[in-house]
């Protein structure tokens, strides 16, 4: 595809966003929804004016770093290290129940095989499937009606990053009994370990450093522009050398950096481009990746059963979690509600078992229809659970300073 062709893709892909995002609002619905329809509306599965290709997806994923990197300027230090076993209990349990039940539904619809056998390891696989948070679209939303920086703000980011890394340990294991190559788990877990050490050694000196530089050129551009050097470099750190996720090397760099006082003009900063262009671009890609060409009525009642499981599923485990940690029931909805969403780790999942051999590409219908159901559903829903005070705890819904 020649350059220019991709040019005429982000000037659809922009606008229409933005006319959707905007009559989403108009309707009371976040603008997360309009923009992820609009890429459903002008991509393949409709008018077929835009496409998923390399140039967008590149795009795309700078909205989300952008995106995690914002809520990690956001978040208070305390808080998230008051929230860390809450979050950590909820992302152990939103990882084992929808795992069970999405190994439960495959078994029910193509047949409980025995332990070993090909059968079963697509069974587990999709249950591993449904295990990943995208948490992209809620930190979306919770910035939107003004509750990224609540105390369940940061439970459920926290969460949702601890989810991807215990997601990619059980990813590491099954792939690795399935063909027999041992599972090297623990080399996954030695590298998420020395990842979030050195990240906190290296970080507290990096801390120190932007501070001295805040401080004798404050509100400065320059300040903007190595904060963003160190969160694109922290991403790639994390994807290439340790085998994490890159967002959540760009929330770490958030972190580092939430305490520094032009933290908030960082975050202004950073938000300009990220809102106007790489944020729209990443919502409407949801809505690009969708093809259902493919689909027959079998297909179609697993799709369905699948997307409930993966749903359900969160809703027990996080929200249980939440709940025996002396959350409200409403707080526990809205926590296992958080975690609903799935979006790119889902996909990458999704490869991951298809390069193996463990499931078809057929496979990836129901895990795209899981994607774009929770992408509309879980910013609707978080609005209406918000939009009245009552079942909410005063403490844990009161926004919290950064600078505390």
């Amino acid at each position: 595809m020649e350059i220019y062709e991709n040019l005429r893709d982000l000037a659809v892909i922009i606008a229409a966003a933005e006319v959707f995002g905007l009559i989403a609002r108009k309707i009371r619905l976040p603008q997360v929804v309009g923009q992820i329809i609009a890429g459903l509306i002008i991509g393949p599965c409709v008018l077929g004016w835009a496409g998923n290709t390399d140039y967008i997806k590149i795009f795309a994923e700078v909205g989300v770093v952008l995106l995690m990197f914002s809520a990690g300027l956001g978040t208070n230090l305390k808080t998230l290290i008051k929230t860390g076993p809450v979050a950590l209990l909820m992302a152990t349990l939103g990882v084992a129940v929808p795992m069970l039940l999405g190994t439960l539904v495959t078994m029910i619809f193509y047949g409980f095989e025995a332990v070993g056998t090909a059968g079963f390891y697509k069974a587990l696989f999709i249950g591993v499937i449904m295990t990943a948070t995208s948490v992209g679209i809620t930190v979306q939303t919770l910035k939107e009606l003004g509750k990224l920086k609540t105390e369940i703000g940061t439970t459920i980011v926290s969460a949702a990053i601890i989810d991807d890394v215990i997601g990619i340990i059980v990813l590491t294991v099954v792939i690795g009994v399935a063909k027999g190559t041992g599972t090297g788990a623990g080399e996954i877990l030695l590298k998420t370990l020395l990842f979030f050490v050195l990240s906190g050694v290296v970080g507290f000196g990096l801390y120190k450093l932007f501070s001295f530089l805040d401080s004798k050129y404050p509100h400065m551009r320059r300040i903007t522009i190595f904060s963003l050097a160190l969160c694109f470099a922290l991403s790639y750190i994390a994807e290439k050398y340790f085998g994490i996720a890159d967002i959540t090397g760009a929330y770490v760099a958030g972190v580092i950096l939430c305490n520094i006082k032009d933290s908030g003009y960082v975050d202004s900063r950073v938000n300009i481009s990220s809102y106007m262009f790489f944020g729209p671009i990443f919502f409407a890609s949801i809505g690009l990746k969708t093809d259902i060409s493919g689909m027959t009525w079998e297909l179609f009642a697993f799709s369905l059963s699948f997307v409930a499981a993966a749903l359900v599923g969160k809703i027990i485990g996080c929200g249980f979690a939440a709940k025996v940690t002396k959350h409200t029931w409403k707080e526990s909805l809205i926590c296992g509600i958080g975690m609903m969403t799935r979006g790119e780790v889902a996909l990458i999942v999704s490869q991951k078992g298809l390069d193996a051999g463990i499931i078809t590409a057929e496979d990836f219908t129901p895990v795209i229809l899981l994607i774009i159901t929770s992408s509309v559903l879980v910013p609707i829903l978080l609005k209406v659970l918000f939009k009245s005070n009552k079942g909410l705890s005063a403490g844990k819904m009161a926004a919290i300073s950064n600078n505390d």
